[in-house]
């Protein structure tokens, strides 16, 4: 059954606005419109709202990039740069810090623009929207899984949710694309889409940890290291290399230089073998780093390898890459250590080898493109070209972007755009 938040009987209530989807998107738009003087009605089909933004950035919440040049901010949407100037120019990133500040929410800025709220809580984010949709008035039911969009032409008539029939003047999509489907995002909104006449793109996960066949990833699960050099390869030949931060996951590898990569990576599968090798000090020669660990080693002479190592090794690492070099006795002490051997251990750190087998999917993306092509979209408006009374947000438009606060950010935007359009 339904479960109401509401200022009015849901059931004789004639509604401006519905917007289906409680997320990031979904909110601010019928905050917004609410805003403005509309009755909005917004239908959630969890128990609570932002099920998706509560988990978004590791429970963090990347609430934005904060790139102040619109240009720059912008080109990092790819082909969707010419679409979205009008959009950003109604609502952009000084917005988005504005909106949640002036609300009491204070946001920071990280490596890469990245920016957070300064309780690194992502629930304190939905806080804030839920007080604002609470605030603006707007009924909200959830648990409201909608099972038929119904349409009189060109316009949407009704919403049928079990056996009521909502109405309303206006409809707003903002049921998010297909990543994280445990948090409610089946692809349902690229369904609707569909069935009233939109072409639609096929969703892949774009941003994406990669899986590797090596099982000794498993025990660094959870392990971050900053500032390495990743580069693929195909068939041993060098395609792509990035530098940034290394998350190691029980299954592959991940963070910020990996997702971003992972549309490219997916194309280079299709080649070949890929291959990882990651350079654990990208600032440092071989030469260089051979005399590092030659010092080390000389302070702590009489010390165990395995215990000296952890001098060198980035944190938290030491004990799994010995393992990967089981000719070398690591309970040696470190003036025993052979020249050819030291060389091994400097040539790990500089060439750690990976073999990706493949892309996680749809339940471990941070975001999936697919959705409505833009063409069929007035991104001034967010008003569908073909259904006059539907507007569409979010995660449901075709448009790819990298990590950082990008997606996020274009919530935000085409949340607000809409709900101050509808």
């Amino acid at each position: 059954m339904p479960q109401w938040v509401v200022y009015s009987d849901p059931m004789s209530e004639a509604y401006d606005v519905i917007a289906i989807g409680g997320g990031a998107a979904g909110m601010m738009a019928a905050g917004r419109a609410a805003e403005r003087g509309r009755r909005v009605l917004l239908l959630e089909r969890n128990a609570r709202l932002g099920e998706k933004l509560r988990i978004s950035g590791g429970g963090r919440c990347n609430i934005t990039n904060a790139q102040q040049d619109t240009k720059r901010l912008l080109a990092q949407y790819g082909e969707a740069e010419q679409f979205l100037y009008s959009a950003f120019s109604q609502f952009g990133m000084a917005n988005t810090f504005s909106f949640f500040e002036s609300r009491g929410l204070p946001l920071m800025v990280e490596t890469g623009e990245r920016a957070f709220p300064q309780s690194e809580k992502a629930s304190d984010v939905v806080s804030v929207l839920e007080t604002y949709i609470k605030d603006r008035r707007v009924t909200v039911a959830t648990r409201s899984a909608v099972d038929e969009v119904m349409i009189d032409g060109a316009r949407i008539s009704g919403i049928r949710s079990g056996h009521q029939v909502y109405t309303a003047s206006s409809y707003i999509f903002a049921t998010g694309g297909l990543s994280h489907p445990e948090t409610g995002s089946t692809g349902d909104g690229f369904r609707w889409l569909r069935e009233l006449g939109h072409a639609v793109e096929k969703p892949t996960p774009t941003i994406v940890p990669l899986r590797v066949s090596e099982t000794w990833v498993r025990e660094l699960s959870g392990t971050s290291v900053p500032d390495v050099r990743i580069s693929f390869y195909v068939n041993g030949t060098k395609r792509i290399s990035s530098t940034g931060v290394l998350l190691f996951t029980h299954f592959g590898i991940s963070g910020p230089t990996v997702l971003n990569l992972a549309g490219r990576i997916a194309d280079l599968l299709h080649e070949g073998t890929v291959d990882a090798r990651v350079d654990l000090f990208p600032g440092t020669d071989v030469g260089i780093l051979d005399r590092l660990i030659t010092e080390v080693f000389d302070k702590n002479k009489n010390r165990t390898l395995r215990n000296t190592f952890k001098n060198v090794a980035p944190k938290g690492t030491a004990d799994v890459l010995l393992s990967l070099l089981p000719t070398i006795d690591t309970e040696k002490k470190v003036h025993s250590v052979l020249r050819e051997e030291r060389r091994a251990l400097v040539d790990l750190l500089k060439s750690l080898r990976l073999s990706v087998t493949g892309l996680m999917g749809f339940d471990r993306a941070v975001v999936a493109d697919g959705g409505l092509v833009l063409d069929e979209v007035d991104m001034r408006t967010m008003r569908s070209k073909k259904i006059e009374n539907l507007f569409v947000t979010g995660d449901l438009l075709h448009i790819r972007r990298p990590s950082g606060g990008y997606s996020l950010q274009l919530c935000w935007t085409t949340g607000f755009v809409a709900g101050n359009s509808a």
